[in-house]
């Protein structure tokens, strides 16, 4: 049997019963087109998460006053309304080896209001290289300075959230630097609107007021407080972190005396374990969804196998007049072979573009930026093709191995 006769006679048998062939495709279709729908979502999450968690700063470590506890992702959290972390902390850390910036935040939310309009949000007081820990650009004006910190300015640094919330929608089209605006009853001028970062919640400052650390700790803090709610660290790369982790650590317990570890009065957020796990976690929820997904195409092989079991019933005098005129077990098996790899040949390019077509949906209406990757386009093709292998290799068997003087008499 030549290339030519065996796609021709695939065509004319698949076509003899188009609804029947239609609705075995269908199954194909839908398994595929789920897995490599799910795979893309999970992929776009996974890459969301860490694109949110790198906008936070760069090589970023964060040491919280504290006893660490489980938080998030499996990492740690101590932040709260523990005292430990001093401004001479903060200048003992900017010493050790691989540290590039410091900045000490003194943090806490309190109820902004002009004239006609308020809100309540975060204010924080920083240092000025908190700018350039977290990837903070600049809108309009300039962020805190040093200078303002050691003078105790009344200067803010307001995000876009804060702007809307505070002069109206079309607050970042216009010139906010040099506005006032009164912070717990306390006014300070506007030096700077940042430029919009996107996100909410975790690593998102669009909602949040900067203002000097010194002036923070000055007006704010109240009875003489000078306790910081976190220090943030930049590492110089980020093969140094786990480096400088390990020397805040040491440099940290024996400014505040202790000598058990597990005792410490603070706790260490390195920003490449938060990534490493999130990563983890998503992964997990990948593979979950795409296993999930693969039942159907299971089901979907098993309705192949019934289709081509019932083919194979139905055509008995064919296969046995093939076998009676030359056709070996060979030909026969390859025929009914090549019938089921191409329903989910069929089955899995519509899938494939089906699946894309949906992740593409998804990413279009915001729900979540999927990614359809290389990998997962060829192991769906893969998977289709060996669904038509493993599921009509059994009918295909059962088809050449039939008597021929049998099948003729078949009635």
């Amino acid at each position: 049997m030549t290339t030519h006769d065996l796609v021709e006679e695939t065509y004319t048998a698949l076509s003899a019963n188009k609804a029947r062939s239609g609705l075995t495709i269908l199954g194909i279709v839908i398994g595929i087109a789920s897995v490599i729908a799910l795979t893309a979502i999970g992929q776009g999450a996974q890459n969301s998460i860490s694109a949110s968690i790198d906008s936070l700063g760069s090589n970023l470590l964060m040491v919280s006053p504290g006893a660490a506890r489980q938080f998030g992702f499996g990492v740690s959290s101590g932040r709260g309304s523990a005292r430990s972390l001093t401004p001479e902390d903060e200048a003992a850390v900017a010493s050790v080896t691989n540290v590039t910036a410091v900045s000490g935040e003194y943090s806490s939310r309190y109820q902004v209001a002009v004239a006609g309009a308020n809100t309540n949000t975060t204010v924080d007081g920083v240092d000025a290289s908190y700018a350039s820990i977290r990837n903070i650009s600049m809108a309009q004006g300039s962020f805190i300075t040093d200078s303002q910190s050691t003078t105790l300015s009344k200067v803010a640094v307001i995000g876009s959230t804060v702007a809307t919330d505070l002069f109206g929608s079309d607050a970042t089209s216009t010139n906010l630097v040099g506005q006032t605006i009164r912070i717990n009853n306390m006014q300070f001028t506007i030096a700077g609107l940042m430029s919009t970062k996107g996100g909410s919640g975790f690593g998102s400052q669009d909602d949040e007021i900067f203002i000097p650390l010194g002036t923070a700790l000055q007006y704010f803090a109240g009875n003489g407080n000078r306790y910081l709610s976190t220090i943030d660290i930049q590492a110089a790369t980020q093969g140094a972190m786990t480096q400088v982790q390990n020397d805040v650590t040491a440099l940290l317990l024996s400014r505040h005396n202790i000598s058990d570890p597990t005792k410490a009065d603070f706790s260490i957020l390195n920003q490449a374990d938060i990534v490493s796990a999130a990563s983890s976690v998503t992964g997990t929820f990948t593979t979950l969804l795409a296993a999930v997904a693969g039942i159907s195409l299971l089901v979907g092989g098993i309705g192949i196998m019934n289709m081509m079991l019932t083919n194979v019933t139905e055509r008995m005098r064919e296969i046995g007049l093939r076998k009676a005129i030359g056709a070996t077990r060979s030909d026969i098996n390859t025929q009914f072979l090549a019938e089921a790899v191409a329903l989910t040949f069929v089955g899995g390019g519509i899938g494939i573009l089906l699946g894309w077509g949906v992740s593409y949906l998804v990413s279009v209406l915001g729900i979540v930026e999927a990614q359809v990757t290389l990998s997962s386009v060829l192991l769906a093709f893969g998977v289709s093709a060996g669904i038509g292998i493993v599921f009509g290799w059994y009918p295909a068997r059962r088809a050449s191995n039939l008597n021929p003087i049998d099948a003729l008499r078949y009635e």
